[in-house]
């Protein structure tokens, strides 16, 4: 069963699966049709963004099953996380071990993998809400978002959202002190040892498959 915490940190991150779609970079081709969103914009742009992702998020938590909760959740995470970053910081020094060609394929595999983590961690986080302070914080070549989230009890998390020059998202911290890319790290530290990057691949593949597999909740009796 998952802690409130692993609920919480999930539910963040997907809340600013798309932090940086309005901040980053876009092809000239795409910012006619993004006009309007940015137009709908006010004050702090990367606070905006994540304010407009929220909604998203909210979509996401409506979803009967984890498999539609990262249908809508997919897009969002390839296109604003900077998800090479991720995967190396979850692999950490050994990464500059790995030939070229399985780098690629594990990126191509990390994607899906943390989509259906943050989908099956939606199943228990109904009822929450979100604050986000009304201004971001510079922070080295980046940004942090600062987001208070009220799960359905009324408890409270602190969340702070890390974004590199690129707004893209490269961490998130639970508490100011629980980082994803670490959590990442202690879960790929076995695979790794026991099978090297294939070993991870087959981890990142199978664990993928397992969620995404997952049958839809039970509803409630009712009284």
């Amino acid at each position: 069963m998952q802690t409130r915490r692993e609920i919480l940190r999930s539910l963040t991150i997907a809340g600013l699966l798309a932090a940086a779609a309005q901040a980053m970079p876009l092809p000239a081709a795409a910012q006619s049709a993004a006009a309007p969103a940015a137009e709908a914009g006010e004050g702090d742009p990367a606070v905006a963004t994540v304010r407009r992702m929220t909604e998203a998020l909210e979509a996401a938590l409506k979803a009967g099953d984890v498999r539609a909760r990262a249908e809508i959740l997919s897009g969002p995470m390839q296109q604003n996380f900077d998800l090479p970053a991720m995967l190396r910081l979850g692999v950490g020094t050994r990464w500059k071990e790995i030939p070229a060609d399985k780098q690629e394929a594990l990126t191509a595999a990390f994607g899906p993998y943390l989509t259906a983590t943050y989908a099956t961690r939606l199943s228990a986080a109904a009822g929450s809400k979100f604050a986000i302070d009304p201004k971001s914080e510079a922070r080295g070549n980046g940004r942090i978002v600062h987001v208070t989230v009220t799960d359905g009890s009324g408890d409270t998390s602190p969340v702070d959202y890390v974004l590199n020059a690129e707004n893209r998202i490269t961490d998130v911290y639970l508490q100011g002190t629980v980082s994803e890319a670490g959590t990442l790290r202690t879960g790929f530290s076995e695979p790794l040892q026991e099978g090297g990057p294939d070993g991870l691949l087959a981890h990142l593949r199978k664990s993928t498959e397992t969620m995404l597999a997952a049958p839809p909740p039970k509803a409630a009796p009712k009284p």
